[in-house]
């Protein structure tokens, strides 16, 4: 059977993972509850419908058979698991008042590496009117778009179009032996790479230049975790576009510009000068493409405008920044590095990975994110969802992340960081609801 293979980006992800600095992203659903005992009958569910869902049985495993694979020898590849139980991936836990204080400390837990890396975590509130459930689903795995694929197969049937993916291109086929006619070429495709890496180096060495970030977004690793969130109006995002111009991504944007600026002064760490890097992640996957797995990701680097005390300004200069982003293109900016994995062999990743897990902050300083929802209310066991807040991975020695989704006509900021050195991370969330409801007063007629 030939091994389905990890994309290198995949593979990147894989091999970057630390203890303290673990790769996977979540997604935290909050449902009404129809009775005390939803929550249990939900937890019953997820289990029961895992089982039906092959993309939740594979694990991850190591390659090192050169013979069968010399391109990915030092790999990995996903394997359905002969011991799969589901038992071991849905949990329901003990009542909860804070569904995020919970959801916090199930993040910092690393998934188990030998056997499928995914979980769901239903935790009922004290007064059982509501409860919650946390997706967690390694980066190696599923990016945002197939993880939602892999939740939404767990949840309640809805009226989906039927998804018909294209065919991929038919797997690298295994070469016993190397070829050398194709060296000229291998030799000419290398020398292209480095070239490449290169340009793209010195843009990211272009865009560091005159930066300044905070220490509040910088730290050593403690494995620790909290989460928080905020919810806004859409129609308040889109009032604010119609009058200022640019897109809903711009003002969303802005508003995080914003609110880092007020969370910084009132934690007294002063924002006056600060410019940090947001690394905006781009999809390069078309939709039909996006089943099977395999991140395919590029970015834009942009600078965020929080020493700017004006809220118009701040919106202005991040549409400009984004409009330059997307003049040069997802595959040639700054935020292009992750497109450079596609080139490392597979023992690269596998050598490389800790250190460049580590690197990470030399290139952004925050992760800006953004997870795409369906427009469908989505419901389990019955039991709507009414909330639902995007968690994105923490890279290692960087203190937050943030994720954005929009569901049923609202926006949903979901804010993960290093619990350790962001104890206030409630002010930031307060922060963003504070600064969007100053963005749409400065941009009122």
């Amino acid at each position: 059977m030939t091994p389905d293979l990890l994309a290198p980006l995949d593979l990147a992800f894989w091999n970057i993972e630390s203890e303290r600095s673990p790769m996977h992203l979540g997604a935290l659903g909050v449902f009404s509850a129809a009775s005390p005992s939803a929550g249990a009958h939900a937890a019953d569910l997820l289990a029961a419908r895992a089982a039906a869902v092959p993309g939740l049985r594979m694990r991850i495993r190591d390659v090192w058979q050169p013979l069968a694979a010399p391109y990915a020898f030092g790999g990995a590849a996903r394997e359905p698991d002969p011991g799969f139980d589901p038992l071991d991936h849905v949990r329901l836990h003990e009542p909860a008042a804070d569904f995020h204080d919970a959801a916090g400390r199930l993040m910092e837990r690393p998934l188990v590496r030998g056997r499928p890396p995914w979980e769901a975590h239903v935790v009922p509130d004290l007064d059982g009117v509501r409860f919650a459930v946390l997706f967690k689903f390694h980066h190696a795995l599923a990016d945002g778009l197939r993880a939602l694929t892999l939740a939404a197969a767990v949840l309640d049937p809805t009226d989906l179009p039927p998804h018909r993916p294209r065919p991929e291109p038919p797997a690298r086929p295994a070469l016993p032996v190397p070829d050398v006619r194709g060296l000229p070429a291998l030799l000419r495709g290398a020398l292209a790479d480095a070239a490449r890496a290169l340009d793209i180096g010195a843009r990211v060495a272009g865009a560091t230049l005159g930066m300044r970030t905070s220490p509040a977004l910088v730290c050593e690793p403690s494995g620790t975790r909290r989460t928080a969130g905020a919810v806004l109006d859409l129609d308040d995002v889109h009032r604010v576009r119609k009058a200022a111009g640019g897109t809903v991504n711009d003002v969303l944007i802005a508003v995080v510009a914003g609110a880092l600026r007020r969370w910084l002064d009132e934690r007294g760490d002063g924002s006056d000068g600060v410019a940090p890097r947001a690394l905006i992640p781009v999809s390069r996957r078309r939709p039909r493409t996006a089943h099977p797995q395999g991140n395919r990701l590029s970015g834009y680097l942009l600078r965020l405008p929080v020493d700017d005390p004006d809220p118009r300004r701040r919106l202005d200069a991040v549409r400009t920044a984004m409009d330059r982003n997307k003049d040069v293109g997802p595959d040639r900016g700054p935020g292009a590095v992750a497109l450079l994995a596609d080139h490392v062999p597979a023992l690269g990743h596998r050598l490389g990975g800790p250190l460049v897990g580590q690197a990470a902050r030399l290139w952004f300083d925050v992760l800006v994110t953004s997870v795409p929802l369906p427009g469908l209310g989505l419901r389990l066991g019955g039991n709507p969802l009414t909330e639902v807040f995007p968690l994105a991975p923490l890279a290692g020695g960087q203190s937050l992340a943030i994720a954005v989704s929009t569901y049923r006509g609202r926006v949903h900021y979901g804010l993960v960081a290093d619990g350790r050195a962001v104890p206030d991370l409630e002010g930031l969330a307060r922060a963003l609801t504070e600064e969007a409801r100053t963005l749409s007063a400065a941009c009122a007629p």
